[in-house]
């Protein structure tokens, strides 16, 4: 049975995603492979204060949910098919089959092909892995996949079911273990891979958010949670605007903690009372979310570059621009994609036209 709340906050929590790389493309904290600021104080970087601690997190909690919801009806082999040909195959031949159009125009923004020295016959499948972008929500989803059905095959539902009697104070209390996990196994060089926030977040989508009983918990707090999460957006961005958010010690601090777990519960207990529901618009987005995420960064950041090196146009008409660039682009890439043999399978890991939102 589908959960209409879980296909749509999933949709929405990718395109907050798109919205995040079009302020991100021009921010002035975090500039490693961006166009850069406009200005020297640039106040709508703080969307991406807003956005940042949480909607990844969310992403991963929603992830491991879906886990549990496909494994109740599907075997550990079937799971582990499924999320290879899903997540692996993309992040992997389909850096060679498409992504390397990303590492061009990550090389060029970062310009990487002014100080190129290697041999020339390196440089494809230099673009090719610098093309990972954002798959490297993929790769690591996939990881954190193979350990789970390692875990499966030893836990007999008793783990579970345990988890599935916490109370709202349980639930909020599970800031103190997210907290620790955000110090460990991050890499030190690439810092999206945070292995240790995001992989117990996955697990704790499995085996506690899953459970309809605990978000109906949550949902009966979500104004409290909703309003605690405002006010500790107010005090992460008042102590660390201007900081970079993506590393070390800002992106694990207690106020960014902190917040990303409030928001997480809010949202969570606000979808399941507000969005449980399907329209139109809803169906559409959420058929087609995978492809906006796989897709979107490639057409956002080309038409990023090309507008600041090209036009004299101002900030605003620019970011409108990108921001159409990242979701039209990155729907008409996906509705391209999804029709070509094979290179719909390397590259969105699908073998049929039909697009299913992955459960």
């Amino acid at each position: 049975m589908r959960k209409p709340y879980i296909d749509n906050l999933r949709w929405l929590t990718i395109a907050c995603v798109v919205v995040f790389h079009v302020i991100y493309m021009f921010n002035g904290e975090a500039q490693a492979g961006v166009v850069g600021p406009f200005r020297e104080v640039q106040y709508q970087d703080a969307l991406q204060y807003i956005l940042y601690p949480w909607m990844m997190i969310l992403l991963f909690i929603v992830a491991g949910m879906c886990s549990r919801y496909y494994l109740e009806k599907h075997s550990i082999g079937e799971f582990v098919k499924s999320r290879t040909t899903k997540l692996l195959v993309p992040s992997t031949i389909g850096l060679f089959v498409f992504q390397w159009l990303q590492g061009y125009f990550n090389m060029r923004l970062s310009g990487a092909f002014d100080k190129f020295e290697a041999p020339r016959l390196l440089l494809y499948p230099i673009m090719a892995i610098s093309g990972i972008g954002v798959l490297w929500f993929i790769q690591t989803l996939w990881l954190f996949s193979m350990l789970l059905a390692f875990i499966r095959k030893f836990e007999r539902g008793r783990f579970y079911a345990f988890c599935g009697r916490a109370n709202i104070i349980a639930v909020i209390a599970l800031v103190l273990p997210v907290y620790g996990a955000s110090f460990i196994l991050n890499t030190p060089v690439i810092v999206a891979y945070r292995f240790g926030i995001y992989g117990l977040t996955f697990f704790l989508g499995y085996f506690v958010f899953a459970h309809e009983e605990v978000i109906e918990r949550i949902s009966k707090w979500r104004l409290p949670l909703f309003a605690a999460a405002a006010v500790l957006a107010g005090l992460y961005l008042y102590t660390h605007f201007g900081d970079n958010y993506a590393e070390n010690p800002t992106f694990n601090s207690i106020p960014a903690i902190a917040y990303a777990w409030a928001a997480c519960l809010a949202i969570l207990g606000g979808a399941y009372k507000w969005l449980n529901r399907q329209t139109a618009t809803d169906a559409f987005m959420a058929k087609r979310s995978f492809g906006l995420y796989v897709f979107h960064y490639l057409p956002l950041s080309a038409g990023a570059y090309l507008l600041t090196k090209y036009t004299a146009l101002p900030p605003l008409p620019i970011y409108i621009t990108v921001l159409f660039c990242g979701f039209a682009g990155g729907l008409a890439l996906n509705e391209i994609i999804s029709r070509i043999p094979f290179v719909r399978w390397a590259v969105l890991g699908i073998k049929k036209e039909k697009t299913d939102v992955q459960q």
